[in-house]
């Protein structure tokens, strides 16, 4: 598999530290709101990078944090009145249930800032120990300048960087390139102990901590949003670097924007929508869709009349699965035809275009785009004479990439007693040629949602949308 490698700016054959297992950790949400439609998208992309490595043989451990603690955190709770933790334990139940809408596997750890304060001082301390941070009355600072390959993630010079730095008010660092990784207490915040008083951790160290932490000194995959590349993991990769004396992360992948009407999508900017907002118009599934529907690294702009189209395509599986589980029910046990042959063959082929996507940098659109050509082929080449193994096949190819993807795993809900005798009925007033009969039944099952269709090979019914 290759993937682009942020740091290097090349697309790179990926290959872990151990073959066995994958070492890779992604930047979580801080908790202090429901999540929008751009923080789905990295959790989605992720998602599917760990399902497919695992897809492929290749156990995972996989770490995503949440932040929960932090300057909004602590003026949210303070406007609720309520405290940091409980604003935090309310908004990660409420990630959880958008996460598990949208498909979101949990990760193999789910690791806290406010439960990790040892990893992050005993960190911290190793940077001042060796003259990488400095305490400033209670307020530890990193020096970026001793850090000689900063900005080698973002690519941009140090001098830039000064250029746009500056020191705000109250803050006592040496430079204004230096950044906290520790904080003195302020009245009223959350705070605990540490050798440089009582405080609590900045931002970007706490995922440097836990990663060194669960994963280790050296990690095989960092992953988070293109916003997070500066100034968030660079200076993940200086405080880790500087704290380890390694390389941090070998591989880093990094997800494109999503846009509303040409820009950037962002709470800072008020042009969000939450995922919370959207799934009472769409289910997550068809979010889903829409996000791995471009290439991840793509921008890729939110819109109704392309959430409209992910809802018709996915409609479009699920129409063909249940197609393909009514022809199962009477399809004969036979040997391959030359023709069922063929299609193997090409059911075949089409799995290996699904993997070869797939294998280039995480090409999900050219995934999703295998896995329609299948469905066409279920379209047009089976029928009510197909052979039972052909159609299993069929299905099942188009349940284990789906799978991959978290996509086209839903069963079909089952239908009660009553309904299944209305069904019987008509098919018995039909048998009698009582179409009158035969007529109202529909109906009267049309307005209780169920559509029936009927087909060389008996009445097929489904939901109505």
């Amino acid at each position: 598999m290759k993937i682009y490698n942020t740091l290097t700016r090349t697309k790179e054959e990926f290959v872990p530290i151990d073959k066995n297992e994958v070492k890779m950790y992604a930047c979580g949400p801080t908790v202090y709101d429901y999540i929008h439609i751009g923080n789905a998208r990295p959790a989605i992309v992720f998602d599917i990078m760990r399902r497919y490595l695992e897809y492929r043989g290749t156990k995972v451990k996989f770490v995503q944090n949440f932040t929960d603690i932090d300057d909004k955190m602590i003026k949210r709770a303070n406007d609720e009145g309520i405290t940091v933790k409980e604003l935090a334990d309310r908004f990660i139940g409420e990630y959880f249930d958008d996460a598990e809408a949208l498909g979101i596997e949990k990760a193999t750890i789910h690791p806290k800032a406010t439960e990790n304060i040892d990893a992050i001082i005993d960190i911290i301390k190793h940077l001042v120990d060796n003259g990488y941070a400095y305490d400033v009355d209670g307020d530890v600072y990193f020096s970026t300048k001793r850090f000689k390959d900063y900005g080698k993630l973002s690519k941009q010079p140090l001098e830039e960087l000064e250029a746009g730095a500056r020191i705000e008010v109250g803050e006592k660092k040496r430079d204004p390139m230096d950044f906290a990784v520790w904080k003195k207490q302020k009245e009223g915040e959350p705070a605990w102990e540490s050798p440089w008083g009582m405080g609590r951790p900045g931002w970007h160290i706490e995922c440097s901590a836990m990663a060194n932490k669960y994963l280790g000194k050296t990690i095989d995959l960092h992953a988070g949003g293109g916003d997070l590349i500066f100034p968030h993991h660079e200076n993940e990769i200086a405080q880790s670097e500087c704290a380890n004396g390694c390389q941090f992360s070998n591989y880093w992948m990094h997800n494109g924007y999503i846009n509303l009407d040409g820009k950037k999508m962002s709470k800072s900017l008020g042009n969000f929508f939450t995922v919370r907002d959207i799934r009472k118009s769409y289910d997550g599934e068809i979010i889903r869709f829409f996000i791995l529907s471009a290439h991840y690294r793509s921008p890729i702009n939110f819109s109704d009349a392309l959430m409209e189209q992910a809802k018709s395509a996915v409609e479009r599986v699920y129409t063909c699965i249940d197609n393909l589980e009514f022809l199962l029910k009477g399809a004969p046990e036979r040997e391959f035809t030359d023709a069922e042959k063929s299609l193997s063959a090409k059911l075949d082929s089409f799995k290996e275009k699904f993997i070869e996507a797939m294998d280039d940098d995480l090409n999900t659109a050219g995934a999703t785009a295998a896995i329609f050509d299948i469905v066409y082929a279920a379209n047009t080449e089976l029928t009510g004479e197909s052979s039972k193994a052909i159609i299993e096949k069929t299905l099942g190819l188009i349940r284990e990439l789906g799978g991959v993807l978290g996509l086209f795993q839903k069963q079909k809900k089952s239908i009660d007693a009553e309904i299944e005798e209305l069904i019987e009925c008509r098919n018995k007033a039909r048998a009698e040629k009582n179409w009158s009969e035969a007529d109202a039944i529909r109906d009267k099952l049309k307005a209780m949602n169920i559509v029936l269709k009927d087909t060389p090979t008996g009445v097929q019914w489904s939901y109505a949308e």
